[in-house]
């Protein structure tokens, strides 16, 4: 029997949020934790805790995220929202989103606008975001590294994925190009692969079973 406190990826054992306050509480306590970008804790959140998606299902939709315009995290909301309840769920999840952040936001400004007179508070504050960011980094960087575990089976294989996500990387890193062309670039070149490895695998299965 397997432990309970143990993630499953099985699609048979995955559970749902049982009702729209039950989403928008979970969005919500989703962005409270987001300290240096949500994504970074969403995939533990979406899928080993509450077991709503597989890693697969995670890493599917924060491709779409990416890609469309707009902020990923939100994107993201408005797709898992919309997967349990429809367009309605996918305003209740974009709600839960950005409520409580945009409400601390407005209440962090204007105690930074309290402060702003105020030299030695405005040292600290500083440092503190200094601090923050440092963890932040490290989160994201631990993120991308789950992301990168259904690589493995992909159909293009994990020595060509880990090769285009260092393209990818170099493209922005060094070479400084848009985000926006990147993706296309090299989405276009992985979907079109992709496509075409599928569908041939698709064409000689009839042909092995025959």
């Amino acid at each position: 029997m397997p432990d309970a406190a143990t993630p499953t990826t099985d699609d048979s054992e995955l559970a749902q949020p049982r009702s729209m306050w039950h989403l928008f509480v979970a969005f919500s306590v989703l962005a409270l934790q987001g300290f240096g970008g949500v994504i970074a804790v969403a995939q533990r959140e979406l899928c080993e805790r509450r077991r709503w998606l597989t890693p697969q299902d995670f890493v599917e939709l924060l491709s779409g995220a990416q890609v469309l315009p707009g902020p990923n995290v939100c994107n993201l909301s408005l797709m898992i929202g919309d997967r349990f309840f429809g367009w309605r769920g996918a305003l209740v999840a974009l709600s839960g989103m950005i409520a409580a952040p945009m409400a601390l936001m407005l209440l962090l400004a204007w105690l930074l606008g309290e402060a702003s007179h105020v030299a030695q508070v405005q040292g600290l504050i500083k440092g503190a975001l200094g601090g923050i960011a440092a963890v932040a980094a490290g989160q994201i960087v631990g993120t991308v590294l789950k992301l990168a575990a259904p690589i493995k089976h992909h159909v293009l294989g994990w020595p060509t994925c880990a090769a285009l996500a260092a393209l990818a990387f170099s493209m922005m890193a060094f070479l400084h190009w848009p985000l926006v062309w990147v993706l296309l670039g090299l989405g276009l070149l992985t979907c079109t692969g992709t496509y075409l490895l599928l569908l041939r695998r698709a064409l000689s299965a009839p042909r092995s079973q025959a």
